[in-house]
This record gives C-alpha cells, sequence and structure tokens, in this order.
C-alpha cells in the first residue's frame, strides 16, 4: 500500500483520505500520521506527543512498507461477462457490472431476444424446441441459441454471487467497524474531532488477530481515548455510536437515536444469525469449535464477528433504554468462531482448558434457532450456562453489556503471516508466498528461501515447541 505523501495537502483532503480508510485496512500508525495532519494547529502538546508515538512508526515517517495488505478483499463484478454477451448478443445496453440487480436486469434485457427470463432458466426444461424458436421468428441454429442461453445463465449464476459476496463482505466490515463503513463522507468531514476519532478508532478494530494464548487486546488504546476526550456535547456523538456502541456514547443520544440504532444492530444480528445458519455444519464438535478439513473457517468466523458484535451493539442499546428485562423472554447467546486445530493443541500443552465462553456456547441453543423462535432460551437459561461455566454473564457480556476495560497502551502493529510475527516485510512477504504457517506444505520453489529466513529467526512470536524454527 502506498500512501500519499505530499506535505502540502489539505485538511479538506487529508480528511477524505481517513474516510477512504474506514471502508479499507489502514494500520493505526498511518491513520494517526493522518489525524496529526489533520488536526494540526489544533492539539495539545500531550495529544501531540501521544499521537507521534504512533505516527512516527507510520509508512510517510520510516519511508518503509507493509506486506500486509491494506484493503480488505472486494467481490469481482461482472465485467467479463458482461462484455462477453454484448459480444454474443451483438447489442449493447448500459449496466452497472458491480450491481447485482442491474446484471440481473442486464441479462433479464437480452434474455428477451430468445424468450429467457431469470425464473425460467432451467436448461433441460425452459430451453425453447426448434418449432417454438421458430414460432418466435428466432433464426437460430440450435448451438447458437444454446450459446446464449448458458451465457444468460452464467450471468444470472454472477448476480447471484457477487450479491452473496457484497453481504458477506459488508457483514465483515460491521464486524470490525460496526456501521463505520456506512458514514456518508459529508457527515464526516463536518465533524474532524469526531471523524478522527472514528478512523482510528475503526483502525485499531480492523488489526488482524495473532498466533498467540493471549486473546485480543482492546482496540480503546490511550491514543483513542485522548482523540474521545476531544469530542464536547456539540459533536457529532451518532456518528461516533455508529462506531463504539457503548453507555459513555450512548449517553449523548437522544432517546429516539438510541431506539434506531438499537433496530439498525437488531436487522443485522438476525441477517448474520441467518448466514451462520445456512454454514453451520452439524458434525462440528460445539464443546471444542476446532476447525476442520474442508470447514470455511474464514467465512464462518468473519460472520459470527458480525452476529457477536451486533448482538453487544444491540445489548448496549437494550441498556440504555432500561429494556433488558427483554432477555427475559429471549437471550439468544453468542456465536464462537472456529479454532484453528494447532492453537487448541498449544492452549492444551500450556495447560490451559478451551475458552470457557465455548462451553456456554454449546450449552445453549444456536442463536439462529432462538431467533427463529424454533428454541427458546431466556436470561435464565443464559445465566445457568454461565455459572456452570464458571463465568459472570454481565461482566463476560452475555446478559448485559460487556465490562469496560481499561485502555491498552499503544503498540506499533506487528508484520504477520497468518497471525505469526516475523521481523521484517521482506521476509513476510516471501514467507506469505511460500505458504509458511499455512497450514500447508511449502512451495517447492520457495521452500529453500523460507527454510533459510526461519533458521535465521525472522519469526519474532513465541510459538508451540513444534511449530518453532530449528536453531
Amino acid at each position: 500500500m502506498k500512501f500519499r505523501k505530499d506535505p502540502d495537502r489539505s485538511h479538506h483532503e487529508i480528511l477524505v483520505e481517513l474516510h477512504d480508510s474506514l471502508d479499507r485496512r489502514y494500520r493505526p500508525e498511518d491513520v494517526a500520521d493522518l489525524v496529526l495532519q489533520a488536526l494540526e494547529g489544533r492539539l495539545s502538546r500531550r495529544e501531540r506527543v501521544v499521537l507521534g508515538r504512533a505516527a512516527k512508526h507510520s509508512s510517510r515517517k520510516t519511508a518503509w512498507f507493509s506486506s500486509m495488505s491494506a484493503d480488505y478483499v472486494r467481490p469481482v463484478g461482472g465485467a467479463r461477462q458482461v462484455a462477453a454477451a454484448t459480444r454474443l448478443f451483438e447489442r449493447s445496453v448500459e449496466v452497472d457490472p458491480d450491481d447485482p440487480e442491474s446484471l440481473l436486469e442486464f441479462a433479464a434485457t437480452m434474455g428477451d431476444a430468445i424468450r429467457w427470463a431469470p425464473d425460467r432458466s432451467d436448461f433441460l426444461a425452459d430451453r425453447l424446441n426448434r418449432q417454438s424458436r421458430t414460432e418466435a421468428g428466432m433464426e437460430l441454429s440450435k448451438r447458437q441459441y444454446n450459446r446464449r442461453f448458458r451465457m444468460l445463465r452464467r450471468l444470472a449464476a454472477k448476480a447471484g454471487t457477487l450479491g452473496l459476496e457484497q453481504d458477506k463482505r459488508r457483514l465483515l466490515m460491521v464486524g470490525v467497524t460496526g456501521f463505520g463503513a456506512g458514514i456518508p463522507r459529508e457527515r464526516f468531514l463536518a465533524d474532524p474531532d469526531a471523524a478522527c476519532f472514528v478512523a482510528y478508532y475503526t483502525a485499531r478494530r480492523k488489526l488482524r488477530r495473532e498466533f498467540s494464548l493471549s486473546g485480543r487486546e482492546n482496540p480503546f488504546d490511550e491514543i483513542a481515548s485522548i482523540l474521545l476526550d476531544r469530542c464536547t456535547d456539540g459533536s457529532d456523538w451518532w456518528m461516533i455510536a455508529q462506531v463504539r456502541t457503548t453507555p459513555d456514547v450512548l449517553e449523548h443520544l437522544t432517546e429516539e437515536e438510541r431506539g434506531r440504532l438499537l433496530g439498525q444492530w437488531s436487522a443485522v444480528m438476525r441477517h448474520s444469525a441467518g448466514m451462520l445458519r445456512d454454514r453451520w455444519d452439524p458434525a462440528t464438535d460445539r464443546t471444542s469449535m476446532i476447525v476442520r478439513r474442508g470447514d470455511d473457517s474464514s467465512t464462518w468466523n468473519n460472520l459470527a464477528a458480525a452476529y457477536n458484535a451486533a448482538r453487544a451493539g444491540w445489548l448496549a442499546c437494550l441498556a440504555s433504554l432500561d429494556a433488558l428485562d427483554l432477555l427475559d423472554v429471549a437471550c439468544p447467546g453468542k456465536a464462537m468462531r472456529l479454532m484453528a486445530a494447532d492453537l487448541a493443541a498449544w492452549h492444551q500443552s500450556s495447560g490451559s482448558d478451551v475458552d470457557p465462553n465455548t462451553a456456554v456456547w454449546a450449552a445453549l441453543p444456536p442463536p439462529w434457532e432462538v431467533l427463529d423462535g424454533i428454541q427458546v432460551s431466556t436470561r435464565a437459561d443464559v445465566e445457568a450456562a454461565c455459572r456452570t461455566a464458571g463465568l459472570d454473564p454481565e461482566k463476560c457480556g452475555w446478559t448485559a453489556p460487556a465490562a469496560r476495560r481499561g485502555a491498552a497502551v499503544f503498540r506499533p502493529t506487528p508484520e504477520l503471516v497468518h497471525g505469526v510475527s516475523v521481523a521484517d516485510p521482506v521476509w513476510a512477504s516471501l514467507l506469505r508466498r511460500a505458504g509458511a504457517f499455512s497450514g500447508k506444505p511449502l512451495k517447492p520453489e520457495l521452500a529453500a528461501d523460507a527454510c533459510h529466513g526461519l533458521v535465521s529467526g525472522v519469526v519474532v512470536s513465541d510459538l508451540p515447541a513444534a511449530d518453532r524454527p530449528p536453531q
């Protein structure tokens, strides 16, 4: 990722880049550097010092780079299929290849020429025979007709796939930013103080998981704290609440705004739960949640993150409206992530056990069945499961907003390869291309170089003994 280094950029241009970062994956230190520029002349000495601790590690200040992508994978549109259909039908129709609905309308319009429609696309049952084609005035051979029919089927399938992938990416962004990626640019630019907090805090939330025995650190660090402290009663707290749904933020919203936010979180919670239901494999052991061969753990974990973020926001809004009594009727539980087998084995070998939250998840009905009304799970049920697992249901976020943690101390973003920290981005890039730490054999053409780097000590993570590079 190359960051713009023009020293003469205006504050407006810097804020525009900060807004663009909401939908991407900038490192916190790069965002901190942009914040320093955006708020230049408005920061206290202490604020400059704290922000400077992070900004000095930015790509602009170090003239260095990261091997890690600064964006999330984006679904590929249907431009290639549109171009092929345009050539085949010898007809041009206006279409947005990145919009699934537009793609489907394009296919339907093209299909008029051969009496094809999205709801009549079965290759065996819906094709016209020779007599029907003649009666319809088609001067096409069977081969040419079949080519067009297949093309339209592929277009319709592409529209469906594109819509699903865009939906998955949207939920991925909800899991890591809340509703931050959907904040309008005009609203973002109108309040620089709130905007800088939103941009930095979401960057912290997007940090990659590290392969370690310790959990994720609090995304709300000392820099996020001072940026939030800059916000006053006149700040855009509705925008802030899109990314941080906590009591200290919700208290600045009106009751109507809190109710609206509750509705947003409820909708996402139900939608993501439905997608989890469609991907749940009944053969998975709910008591361990260890990933098995063939599992799409990335999709499951992203959807689980979206569901849990929505559930946490929903609980926070209920609490702010003094409506937690609703949990006495229905209290859907959390959704657990799938864990890599090697990480689970490391936990076991180190004397620790499975996360006790997993035991609660296993003891309760799946959340999608609770939301669909198939099974019942009340606050009393959740509290009983938590007591059995040795957890406090309120402090752990099962029946109330999770307890607030202290602000973390900023530390530079580690260079990660599948969660393993590597000392140098060049080596990290090579190890990633070689397939190191991916659970698969090293690529033969890169194996020698990768092994040389591993032996040289480029890995700085603590790893289980079996995974440590040879000395």
